[in-house]
């Protein structure tokens, strides 16, 4: 009864110039779903709430990688409603992803193979899990039986903002819109006078 979000929230999507551009120019969606098999939230179109900066700084950190294709880092802002959202910020909606994390455990182990783990690349903080390959799996597994639009969640990530904090210096909450109706127009970022 809950899982419909009310209201429009603003996404940022960090990308290169040329594409936000592109998106600003035309109705069509040029913007096309990540399907990684590392893909945290699952396979969609991926936004930071409200943090245009995060976005930004991700397109720079893009850039750095040798499969990139930024040359120039941007981000583009969208009006999004979330329609029925799997928030992972909801206990309820994280004992569902539990139960689809069990399922799968047992098909595993029933065919006598190993679930895939979440991991961190070389060279990056040894505690961020970028590379989500299970928690990507988990998140299909469940959607496959679900209709759920969006999928919300809060990504920690970065080194500890001081000894023994709960806090990381990147910590943010991140949206995979699967449903691409709930995009509903796209904006440039301004900067605040």
């Amino acid at each position: 009864m809950y899982q419909k979000q009310s209201g429009l929230i603003l996404g940022f999507h960090g990308c290169d110039h040329t594409t936000q551009q592109a998106v600003i120019k035309t109705s069509d969606n040029i913007l096309r779903p990540s399907e990684k098999d590392y893909d945290w939230l699952g396979h969609g179109i991926y936004f930071w709430q409200n943090s245009p900066h995060r976005a930004l700084s991700f397109a720079w950190e893009s850039k750095k990688r040798n499969d990139s294709n930024i040359e120039t880092p941007a981000a583009i802002g969208a009006v999004l409603d979330l329609g029925n959202c799997l928030d992972l910020l909801d206990s309820e909606n994280l004992s569902l992803v539990k139960g689809a994390y069990e399922e799968l455990k047992e098909i595993f182990g029933n065919a006598g193979k190993n679930l895939p783990v979440n991991t961190s690349p070389k060279g990056t903080n040894k505690h961020d899990l970028l590379l989500r390959q299970l928690d990507c799996l988990v998140i299909e597994h469940l959607l496959k039986k679900t209709d759920f639009d969006s999928v919300r969640g809060l990504f920690p990530e970065g080194n500890e903002l001081y000894s023994g904090a709960g806090f990381r210096e990147k910590d943010h909450i991140q949206i995979c819109i699967r449903n691409m109706n709930c995009i509903k127009g796209y904006f440039l970022p301004r900067r605040e006078i």
